[in-house]
């Protein structure tokens, strides 16, 4: 499996595994997803970082995308607010995984020049 497509997935098991921890407050069935969904992801981003993606970015990226994918959807499912400065600071988180991946893609070529 592709590294990128690891790590897209994992993204998807962990937000929908945090989505199942918040439903579960009113249905405790939901526990069950809670944990094959956080093992799924876990596992995965392992694989991810196993087919050479840095842990920086992989972290960064599952992090921050698993962050405003949980709020957008919990607005949407779960009614809860999403004010300007909650979506400030996503918007930052994703700012800052960008810089991220950009710094490393950097230190991968400078790896390839001195080699």
């Amino acid at each position: 499996m592709r590294p990128t497509i690891a790590l897209a997935v994992a993204i998807l098991a962990e937000t929908t595994a945090t989505l199942a921890l918040r439903a579960s407050i009113d249905a405790p069935a939901w526990l069950a997803l809670v944990a094959l969904g956080y093992t799924a992801a876990f596992a995965l981003l392992g694989i991810a970082l196993r087919g050479g993606m840095p842990l920086g970015v992989a972290y960064g990226i599952w992090g921050a995308s698993g962050v405003a994918l949980t709020a957008a959807l919990g607005a949407v499912l779960f009614d809860e607010h999403l004010g300007a400065t909650a979506i400030g600071g996503i918007a930052l988180i994703i700012a800052g995984v960008v810089l991220v991946e950009t710094g490393s893609g950097e230190r991968t070529a400078a790896r390839a020049d001195a080699a």
